[in-house]
Order: C-alpha cells, then sequence, then structure tokens
C-alpha cells in the first residue's frame, strides 16, 4: 500500500506541475487578466489616473469618446487616458497598460471599462518578427493616417471591469455608447 500511496502522490505533484505550468503559458509575461485587474483598479477614478500621468486622448476632430458611428451596434471604446511615454517605448508589460479606457455613465461620471495596450508598429517591429500578442490574443493593426493622427500602432483592449458581449479582447463593446448616457 505504501509503494501505491506514493505513486499516487507522485502523479498528484506531476499534475499541479503540469497545470501550474500550462497557467503560465496562458498568461502574459506571467501576468494574468486578474493581475492586471488588481494593478489598474487604482485607476477607477479618473482623478487618480490624472494624477499618474495618463492624459486625456481626443482624435483629430477633437472627439474625447471613441464610437463606431457609422457601424450601428458596434457600440464604442469610450473616453480614453494615455501615457503616451509607454506607447513609444516599444514595450508590452502586461500590468502596466498604456491606456485606460473608460465609459460615460448615466449620471455623467466616468466608469473605467477597459485597459488597453498600444505600441507604434516601428518601435515594435525593430525587436520582434511578429505583432504583439498578450492573454493569447494577437493585438490589432491600425496604419498610419488613423483617425488619432499615430503613426502606424499595435493595440489589443481588455474589457476587465465592463462585460463585452463582443469578447473581453474585442476593440468595440456594444455595452459603451458616446451619444446616449449610461453607455
Amino acid at each position: 500500500m505504501k509503494g501505491r500511496n506514493r505513486r499516487v502522490a507522485l502523479v498528484t505533484v506531476a499534475l499541479a506541475a503540469l497545470t501550474l505550468g500550462l497557467t503560465a503559458v496562458a498568461t502574459a509575461g506571467g501576468s494574468s487578466t486578474s493581475d492586471v485587474v488588481h494593478a489598474t483598479a487604482k485607476y477607477r477614478d479618473v482623478a487618480v489616473a490624472k494624477r499618474a500621468g495618463f492624459g486625456l486622448l481626443k482624435d483629430k476632430k477633437g472627439i474625447a469618446c471613441i464610437a463606431m458611428d457609422d457601424m450601428p451596434g458596434m457600440g464604442a471604446m469610450g473616453v480614453h487616458y494615455v501615457k503616451s511615454a509607454r506607447v513609444g517605448d516599444g514595450r508590452i508589460a502586461a500590468t502596466a497598460p498604456e491606456a485606460l479606457v473608460y465609459a460615460p455613465a448615466a449620471n455623467g461620471k466616468l466608469r473605467l471599462a477597459a485597459v488597453e495596450y498600444v505600441v507604434l508598429k516601428t518601435a515594435w517591429d525593430a525587436h520582434h518578427g511578429s505583432a504583439p500578442s498578450l492573454f493569447g490574443h494577437r493585438f490589432n493593426f491600425t496604419p498610419a493616417g488613423n483617425r488619432f493622427g499615430l503613426p502606424a500602432y499595435y493595440s489589443l483592449h481588455a474589457w476587465l471591469f465592463k462585460p463585452n458581449p463582443s469578447g473581453e479582447f474585442s476593440m468595440w463593446n456594444p455595452n459603451v455608447s458616446c451619444t446616449k448616457k449610461g453607455g
């Protein structure tokens, strides 16, 4: 019986190690989305984000709340606060996103809805052979000539604070609206 118990214990340890290994592969740089939520929850208050160096992003027309106006049902992204130094550094750190995305609430306040990872294509491509990916999701590519006036860039939204029926890593969220309160 001792030999059997020892084998069961060894198999249990091996399965636990395998499970931990698979979990590590499924996360980004050793970080999981729950680590990101923990690291960014303090930014639920926009004032805290501003004090931490995140600035309001507006497009070339001066629009702060980003929506897909020409495609009804797609929803919106919301209002972005960005740490521009992170955008140009050519790196992606799961617990230090480049942007915080806020959804307008019915009371007129902004509620943290997502984080966004953004890296300029030239800065990323200088050290990598393929587009970035995080949490098993490949980043979206936005070419130069975009609504923000930015050079070509890669980005990935993670809707960690507001459910998104289109998917946790979708660019647009039908539950967010810039045109009506309570988005």
